[in-house]
């Protein structure tokens, strides 16, 4: 006796998604979830708002607040995936989820180069008390600022000129930049942990052997991989002791 074939029923929930098509964008979610998905995927950089939206024909474009639900959903449906869509200071990225970096790191054989702690304090002082000065730096780490230290910090734009205070020698005013938020992950500087959150240094730097410790588990901030390089400290010098007395005058362009 022969078997009556079975008989295969499609599944009516799976459905083959909408093709891409240029200068044919349907007003179908799941079709704008793809396409933005793949933007983001594809760019090495964070996307803004504007970026994305400038990527549809003009006469077919979505609006910036259907752009922006999408992304809020495509965010908050990212559950139990290994990678999860953030928001930062220049728009939004994938990233690895941050407990997964143990089997992540895996993938590169080289150990990134890690941070010294004079590098960690004199970033710390500029994000959380800019504007300032490399001279207010040095009164209160009680050391010099080594100059690779500033070098470094500037070659990674993570730090900039924003203008010069007003006093004899009229020394740079530095602030961080758009690009200290992305690496470590952050929308704005009100994104930093208070600093009722963060341990001192010095306790830290008991716990820990510094050179060996990522710069986020010092800063308590989840950043991205660590290559800055490791740089050593100079002999103090004095500074005018009047010197953050004086009026501050800022350029126009301080981000």
């Amino acid at each position: 006796m022969s078997e009556t074939p079975t008989e295969i029923v499609e599944d009516p929930t799976m459905q083959t998604p909408p093709v891409a098509k240029e200068g044919s964008y349907p007003h179908d979610q799941r079709f704008l979830n793809r396409v933005i998905e793949g933007a983001i995927l594809a760019h090495s950089e964070a996307l803004s708002i504007d970026r994305l939206f400038a990527l549809f024909d003009e006469d077919k474009r979505p609006t910036r607040k259907q752009i922006m639900d999408t992304l809020m959903g495509i965010r908050d449906g990212q559950h139990d995936r290994g990678f999860v869509l953030k928001e930062v200071a220049s728009g939004w990225r994938f990233e690895v989820c941050d407990d997964l970096a143990p089997w992540v790191n895996r993938l590169w054989d080289e150990r990134p180069q890690k941070y010294s702690r004079a590098l960690l304090e004199t970033l710390s002082l500029i994000a959380y008390r800019q504007p300032l000065t490399r001279g207010d730096i040095e009164d209160v780490r009680g050391v010099a600022v080594s100059s690779n230290i500033i070098k470094t910090l500037s070659e990674r734009e993570w730090i900039k000129v924003v203008g010069h205070r007003d006093v004899p020698g009229r020394p740079a005013l530095y602030a961080t930049t758009r690009q200290f938020l992305d690496y470590f992950g952050l929308k704005s500087l009100e994104q930093l942990p208070s600093l009722a959150e963060l341990q001192d240094i010095d306790t830290i730097s008991a716990k820990l052997d510094v050179a060996d410790k990522p710069s986020s588990e010092i800063l308590g901030l989840n950043g991205s991989k660590n290559r800055a390089k490791i740089e050593q400290e100079e002999p103090a010098q004095e500074e005018p002791d009047d010197q953050q007395q004086q009026e501050q005058h800022l350029d126009p362009d301080i981000a």
